[in-house]
């Protein structure tokens, strides 16, 4: 059984969602995580627009950020970026305490929307969700 594919402008509605949430959440190790998580919903949104589906193969399931370097080279800096971070995100979610600083915390944050931002416009969806804030 196959999982359904969310679209693309739902996926980043929720990357957006996910992001406002990490704002508004105090604990670094969880803002951090739901950061993370939101850059995740972001590429998956490109995934679901290019990757091509494959029958199925053996072997060691790949990462979405690996993924996303394939069917989108422009972004592969990206996925460098938050595949490197995906060690830290597992650990602040199992709440292992000062795994992450609020620095980082703070830090992720602000790539995560700049990440999401950059989807937005390589979908050609930045009018998609006008809440997005930018800064300039």
């Amino acid at each position: 059984m196959t999982t359904p594919v969310l679209p693309a402008p739902m996926l980043l509605a929720l990357s957006q969602r996910g992001l406002a949430e990490a704002a508004a959440t105090p604990v670094p190790g969880q803002r951090y995580a739901l950061a993370h998580l939101a850059a995740l919903r972001a590429a998956a949104a490109v995934l679901s627009c290019r990757a091509k589906p494959t029958a199925a193969r053996r072997g060691r399931p790949r990462s979405a950020w690996v993924l996303l370097a394939a069917v989108a080279p422009e972004l592969g800096e990206w996925a460098g970026f938050f595949a490197a971070g995906a060690q830290k995100r597992a650990a602040a979610e199992a709440g292992i305490a000062g795994v992450v600083t609020p620095r980082e915390a703070d830090d992720l944050l602000r790539d995560a929307q700049s990440f999401l931002a950059v989807v937005e416009i390589t979908l050609g969806l930045e009018q998609a969700n006008p809440t997005l804030q930018r800064s300039g």
